[in-house]
């Protein structure tokens, strides 16, 4: 098969070109970063460098391809989000629609089937609307729950404060996925015959925000790490002070509001999938690394 992909290199599309490469795909990498022409083709891709929102550029990549994985940039600077993400899905879809793509498989989130109360979401809400317009092709969404990566950018809180938090409580119910996790179900969907929309959620592991404290808190020798639940305007006024637009805390903080009351896993409670690979204790460890490593 022959396989475009978005994401360059990033936590999901490294492994998930690795995994396509092996299994004997043509896999043609986007990137907007000419310096990563060298690392895709030694993965065995094709690099394709340009930017998304380069309808032509997109048309050429999808050109021929029997399969697209499609995803949004995240962004947290972005002074409107919705705006932004539809920019990009706009771009997409006449991308797809001029290079004759029938196979899509676009990454979406756990919570995208609200269309309010579900913060940055709202773009995978809004790009699923998008492909579900696209009657002749068939799309796959894949909604992954929140990714434990994440934690990464928490490095610093924990460093110079000893604490974890969130604008939710420590018995907050959260579920979590490894992007590696994300990425086998990515190739396997990818791999496969699809007709019409549908929708397949990925997770790793299920837990609270306060066992998740816990556990990360052993592995890098602080057993007694908190889960401390912050105030929304807090948390606005915390990711603004840290670079993010007004927009962007606002929506973060309206995530994790979503968490705090629990609609954020209706409808994957719904639809509930196999359990990943990846479990909490073994991401502990990859955290770990990271944080020794961290200043």
């Amino acid at each position: 098969m022959k396989i475009t992909l978005t994401g360059s290199l990033g936590n999901i599309t490294k492994p998930l070109t690795q995994q396509l490469v092996k299994a004997g795909h043509q896999v043609t990498v986007i990137s907007s970063n000419t310096d990563k022409t060298s690392a895709i083709e030694t993965l065995g891709a094709v690099s394709a460098i340009g930017s998304i929102t380069d309808t032509l550029f997109l048309t050429e990549a999808f050109t021929g391809a029997d399969a697209v994985y499609a995803m949004i940039p995240p962004s947290v600077t972005a002074e409107d989000f919705r705006a932004y993400a539809n920019s990009i899905g706009d771009s997409y879809i006449e991308a797809i629609k001029a290079s004759g793509v029938k196979r899509v498989v676009f990454l979406s989130s756990v919570g995208a089937q609200y269309d309010a109360g579900n913060g940055p979401i709202i773009g995978s809400h809004d790009m699923e609307g998008k492909l579900n317009g696209l009657t002749d092709v068939a799309a796959t969404f894949i909604r992954p729950a929140f990714f434990y990566t994440n934690f990464f950018n928490n490095i610093n809180m924990i460093k110079h404060m000893d604490i974890l938090g969130g604008n939710y409580p420590a018995d907050a119910r959260v579920v979590f996925v490894h992007p590696a996790d994300i990425a086998a179900a990515v190739a396997d969907e990818l791999q496969k015959t699809s007709q019409g929309k549908n929708i397949r959620y990925v997770y790793s592991e299920e837990t609270t925000a306060g066992e998740a404290a816990k556990v990360l808190g052993q592995a890098i020798g602080k057993p007694e790490l908190p889960w401390i639940e912050f105030p929304d305007e807090q948390t606005v006024g915390a990711m603004q002070q840290a670079g993010f637009s007004a927009d962007m805390a606002n929506k973060f903080a309206e995530m994790g509001e979503a968490v705090r009351n629990g609609i954020m896993w209706t409808d994957f409670d719904a639809h509930k999938p196999k359990k990943g690979n990846i479990g909490l204790e073994e991401f502990a460890a990859e955290f770990s690394e990271r944080y020794k490593q961290a200043n």
